[in-house]
């Protein structure tokens, strides 16, 4: 048998093992050392001199040395820390009355509370398994369809490994040599697109057949009005902002009432008064941070010092050398390239505003941002106006509600995105401070304890050693693959088929696809992902765009039988009588949403690569 037809065997071997049900890590070093050295074997050589005990070191220390992995633990960390802390309770609670009159409101809270809370802990199987506990049962008690209760916490659960912050996006990143800031920046919309067709989906069904989602009985949908706040507003004005302001000024006859037998202080006063400003500051703290990163941002710093100037006048260059990434695919050492000019970009590199192409927003605001900017405020401004004239009690207490429960971890989520985003931290710093940012939260909510913090560290531990472990048998896979000569025999095969870029974009995702019933996206990313990489060159296709297709795609990893994990998590903390065939019914149809997203952002890329080109340029 020849090299390229082992290296196929190799690929047809790696598939059969994983479904029988072998740890997918051990099976890539276990076929990759065993072809590999029939690949090194020469007749009369010692076989402990074969060279695949040099290759097997080389790769090993290769990916365990690379700097993109070093995220993952404190990601993964952050994650189970707000797991283990239920902090989604009140969150819940606070959306479902956020949401109350909304057709299907329990739907579309527990979709909102999916996507926020996969945000944050980027845990796909923790956020099923908890949103099966806390909105499951909820809403088969209030008649929803089995098929679109379990079908929305599936769906919604695996959100969290498509929008940053994401292990799945670290782990391509290594593989595919692609900044991590990047592929963030990529994925942003597109996440929250898919996750906006899902919420039409399950409005538009509750539109059209109201037998699945009846209206909640009053008794549910009724907010609970502190009985001071009543009586402040009888005392004041029924608006609540008017109310709490006059509090403010003239606290008399606020501070004659009582809350649980005790007088209101004026503290209490002017939290509550905190809580009603709460959207008028995030709207001017929003348009403050747009103008200033727009338009004052970009403003030059202080002249260079003279010797620089000289130098960049006489044509020298002052752009420091970036440190770049090396792809766990390929079948040569690093000292091997160190004469070809490298491209690609370490993720979260401190020094993006260095690239030689300037970033669309380093020219300063194009001339039609102011318009739009003052169109935007003028908008958000008669939005927050009617808001504040229509608020009364029960407004007010939903807002405390949310503000409490959504807000700090939204602020964490928002800092760790933005320190990435804007590159003021790399990845892995701000996955600290996100790691360190949940433990703050928690321990403020008083629900994490010794026992659950021992348990986050050890299933932290346990994810970072399986991934650690496939990127070691993935290097190794890969390299031996390569030198077998499987890669360049594929890569003939694609290329002898003449496709057009669209062609070979559809094959590949197709593929994919179609990998994604039988294998989870772990093994998809590691072992075929590395595969098409590669092709993108010779048709032309951004890796960045390819990528985020990917992302995309590999939510119906989690969504298609018979392996659909989503699936399973839930059917262990179902009712009995809900079957998994019932599960499975209720996850098709976002199978089909999550085609209808990838043909829109293939459509329209500017959906997928406007925010990282506007950011970091081309």
């Amino acid at each position: 048998m020849s090299d390229p037809a082992l290296g196929l065997l190799m690929l047809v071997l790696i598939v059969v093992v994983i479904m029988l049900g072998f740890p997918t890590a051990f099976t890539l070093m276990g076929l990759g050392m065993f072809f590999g050295f029939f690949a090194y074997y020469r007749a009369g050589e010692s076989w402990a001199d074969n060279h695949i005990f040099d290759l097997m070191v080389q790769r090993t220390y290769g990916a365990m040395t690379n700097d993109v992995l070093i995220s993952i633990p404190l990601f993964v960390l952050m994650g189970y820390v707000m797991e283990r802390g239920a902090l989604v309770d009140k969150m819940f609670y606070s959306i479902q009355l956020a949401f109350r009159r909304v057709p299907a409101s329990l739907a579309v809270a527990t979709l909102i509370v999916c996507t926020f809370w996969g945000i944050a802990s980027g845990l796909v199987g923790a956020v099923v398994v908890l949103m099966g506990v806390i909105a499951f049962n909820p809403m088969l008690k209030a008649g929803y369809d089995v098929k679109l209760a379990s079908g929305v916490i599936t769906a919604g659960g695996t959100l969290g490994i498509l929008i940053p912050p994401s292990v799945m996006i670290i782990v391509y990143a290594a593989v595919a040599g692609q900044s991590v800031v990047k592929l963030y920046a990529a994925a942003m919309f597109p996440g929250f697109f898919l996750a906006f067709l899902y919420l039409v989906y399950i409005i538009g069904w509750a539109l059209i057949n109201p037998k699945i989602a009846p209206k909640l009985p009053e008794s549910e949908t009724r907010v609970p009005v502190r009985p001071w706040i009543a009586d402040l507003q009888q005392a004041y004005s029924h608006q609540m902002l008017p109310a709490l302001l006059t509090a403010a000024v003239a606290p008399s006859r606020a501070m004659a009432l009582t809350m649980d037998g005790a007088r209101i202080t004026y503290t209490t006063i002017l939290k509550n008064l905190g809580f009603a400003l709460v959207p008028l500051v995030l709207a001017l703290t929003t348009l403050w941070a747009a103008w200033w990163y727009v338009v004052i941002h970009p403003q030059p710093d202080a002249p260079a010092p003279a010797a620089i100037t000289e130098r960049v006048q006489s044509g020298g260059t002052v752009a420091p050398e970036e440190e770049k990434l090396e792809e766990l695919g390929s079948a040569q050492s690093g000292s091997a390239k160190e004469s070809e000019p490298e491209v690609l970009q370490q993720m979260g590199n401190a020094d993006l505003q260095n690239s030689p192409t300037n970033a669309p927003v380093d020219a300063g605001p194009p001339p039609e941002f102011y318009t739009y900017f003052s169109f935007t405020a003028a908008i958000i401004a008669l939005m927050l106006f009617y808001y504040y004239w229509t608020m009364g009690a029960a407004q007010f207490e939903v807002l405390r509600l949310l503000t409490s429960s959504v807000m700090p971890l939204g602020i964490l989520t928002a800092i760790v995105l933005a320190v990435i985003l804007l590159g003021i931290t790399t990845a892995t710093e701000s996955a600290a401070v996100g790691a360190a940012g949940a433990f703050l939260l928690a321990f403020q909510a008083r629900t994490l304890d010794w026992k659950r913090t021992k348990e986050a560290v050890f299933l932290t531990a346990k994810t970072t050693s399986m991934v650690c472990w496939l990127f070691v048998g993935s290097a190794l896979f890969s390299a031996v693959f390569a030198i077998l000569g499987g890669q360049a025999l594929l890569e003939s095969w694609v290329l002898s088929l003449n496709l057009t870029p669209v062609q070979f974009m559809i094959l590949s995702q197709a593929i994919i696809f179609i990998l994604g019933w039988p294998l989870e996206w772990t093994e998809i990313i590691v072992i075929f992902v590395p595969i098409f990489l590669p092709m993108l060159k010779h048709f032309g296709i951004d890796p960045i765009l390819w990528g985020v297709l990917v992302f995309v795609n590999l939510q119906a990893a989690f969504l298609s039988p018979p392996v659909a994990m989503s699936a399973f998590y839930l059917k262990g903390v179902a009712p009995s009588h809900v079957t998994l065939n019932q599960i499975f019914s209720g996850m098709m149809p976002y199978m089909l949403i999550v085609i209808i997203c990838m043909v829109l952002m293939y459509i329209w890329p500017g959906l997928t690569l406007w925010l990282p080109n506007y950011l970091y340029g081309n």
